[in-house]
């Protein structure tokens, strides 16, 4: 295959899933509604992810951290991602299996007031499926970031699914959809959000 033409095919891919997600904005919406919930509530966000989609997770946790309400004077959302403890992933991977890695540690940390993301491109990664059932069982809020498919689509409060069976289409539309999240949950939350995001993306 000529690899300028697999460049355009590959953005054409990629425009194409973009654009669909525009049907999952009542979700997207929704999850932003969620981190709102969780801040004011003092909850905090735990997110997971395998592979690419636990850096993903990272980036989306560092985004999150800025969330505040109000003002810059307000404590931001706390936000936290199960792949950062190396140490901890390969005890609990070696001692019982790496399916229960993400469920020790949600066990261990997630509270009621909490809400718990897991993302993952085929939909149905058994450590997230078992994190985020343990995060219901504890009573906490979950999200799914997906695929097209798989059982976390029903397992999740709420679930977006990425109209795609590429796992880097997919991954890209999944920081899209991070980034919209917490643009719009601190939308909800100040006044004078537009000022400070344009400020914020200079410096950036």
């Amino acid at each position: 295959m000529d690899l300028q033409h697999r460049i355009h095919e590959a953005l054409e891919e990629h425009l194409a899933v973009i654009h669909q997600l525009a049907a999952a904005s009542n979700q997207i919406l929704q999850v932003a509604g969620e981190l709102v919930a969780t801040l004011r509530r003092q909850g905090k966000v735990v997110l997971c992810g395998n592979g690419g989609s636990a850096s993903d997770a990272q980036h989306i946790a560092a985004e999150m951290q800025g969330i505040r309400e109000h003002s810059d004077t307000h404590t931001g959302l706390l936000a936290l991602v199960l792949t950062d403890n190396i140490a901890l992933i390969t005890a609990i991977s070696n001692d019982v299996g790496y399916p229960a890695a993400f469920r020790r540690q949600v066990e261990a940390m997630v509270r009621g007031n909490d809400l718990v993301i897991g993302l993952s491109t085929s939909g149905r990664s058994p450590n997230v499926v078992e994190g985020l059932r343990a995060a219901t069982q504890l009573g906490a809020r979950t999200v799914a970031l997906l695929g097209a498919h798989g059982p976390l689509a029903d397992l999740a409060d709420i679930a977006i699914c990425v109209p795609s069976t590429s796992v880097p289409r997919i991954q890209e539309a999944h920081m899209l959809i991070g980034h919209l999240i917490c643009e719009l949950a601190q939308r909800m939350t100040t006044g004078d959000y537009q000022t400070r995001f344009a400020a914020n993306s200079v410096q950036a």
